[in-house]
């Protein structure tokens, strides 16, 4: 196939599935023409809803999301003959451990989500975190976007699992899912680590084993201290109503029998709903761009000044680094300013 960036997205826009995943090999190896033709698809990214699916290992994300895409893709449609109502496309973009012989994804949520793979409105990647923190891969994001200029109404991004360092999928979704589970104490952990601050939807899955009553209540008297006057079921419900204030739900599902599915999905519609009618909405699309531009500049400019600078200095001072002979400050600003002590 050809790698012609023009030919490539024009093939991506009409829906061709084998141009797709080339496109996403070639953004997530950083070849050119991928990246040019993802420039060429960016206009046509900004409509899907980008859904953030994150907690502990063994919190049972990888069921859960192969349960909510199920039901998204087969739910009850409205019965209106003049504006027939078409199933959603659903991407899933799941962010496995690296490999540590091939530094490739170890492919876990794949295996767990197979019995997907005969639906043409569904489209699964995997992706090697490669090392990087914050529960996502580097190209997560260039990733997202061309799955969203492929015309996916709603992505769902499964992090890894790392735990407490997962706060990064609140810069990529629109909506965070914090998936808690009995008898991991998790739910404890992710109130030390402040991942509770990022949940748009907080979910206990496996309900239906024992230590699950615990587990909510811990996680409402989280909530009651960040929203002393707002977390009742009244305010909840009047707040997310009129796009004032969004109170995090808390929702017992079994991934394992769909139970709980369908009000989850229910919610996340009423969250993407907020966000279009409220200023949330417009401050983290801007939020989200920023962090999104600082990151790629940051890259940009590490990479150049690494290749603008061959002459083996960087080496030279991270020895004298590693050696505690110069602080690693002063190092920076030796390299920057091209100084010698």
């Amino acid at each position: 196939m050809t790698s012609d960036p023009k030919s490539l997205a024009e093939s991506v826009l009409a829906g061709d599935r084998l141009a797709l995943a080339r496109l996403l090999t070639l953004i997530e190896n950083e070849v050119s023409e991928g990246l040019e033709a993802l420039n060429l698809l960016y206009p046509s990214t900004g409509d899907a809803h980008l859904i953030g699916i994150t907690g502990a290992p063994g919190t049972g994300k990888s069921t859960l999301v192969n349960r909510l895409t199920h039901f998204l893709r087969n739910k009850p449609q409205p019965k209106d003959v003049q504006a027939p109502h078409h199933s959603p496309r659903v991407a899933i973009v799941a962010v496995d451990p690296s490999s540590p012989f091939t530094g490739g994804a170890i492919l876990g949520d794949r295996i767990r989500m197979r019995d997907l793979a005969g639906d043409a409105g569904v489209f699964i990647r995997s992706m090697a975190s490669r090392g990087a923190v914050g529960g996502l891969a580097k190209a997560t994001a260039s990733v997202v976007e061309g799955l969203d200029a492929a015309g996916f109404n709603s992505i769902l991004i499964e992090t890894v699992g790392a735990g407490q360092a997962e706060v990064e999928i609140a810069r990529t979704a629109h909506t965070t899912v914090v998936i808690s589970a009995p008898g991991l104490g998790d739910e404890v952990q992710a109130i030390k680590a402040g991942i509770l601050e990022i949940a748009d939807v907080l979910v206990v899955n496996k309900a239906d084993l024992p230590g699950a009553d615990n587990t909510l209540r811990v996680l409402r008297s989280a909530l009651k201290l960040g929203y002393p006057e707002k977390y009742d079921s009244k305010v909840e419900e009047k707040d997310t109503a009129d796009g004032s204030t969004w109170v995090p739900p808390i929702l017992s599902t079994v991934a394992t029998s769909g139970e709980g599915i369908p009000d989850l999905a229910q919610v996340l519609e009423d969250h993407r709903h907020y966000l279009e009618i409220s200023s949330e909405g417009h401050r983290r699309e801007r939020e989200h761009l920023r962090f999104r531009l600082n990151q790629l500049l940051r890259d940009h400019l590490i990479a150049r000044f690494v290749e603008e600078n061959p002459d083996g200095r960087y080496e030279e001072l991270f020895e004298r680094v590693l050696a505690r002979e110069l602080e690693p400050r002063k190092a920076i600003r030796l390299l920057v300013q091209g100084e010698t002590e």
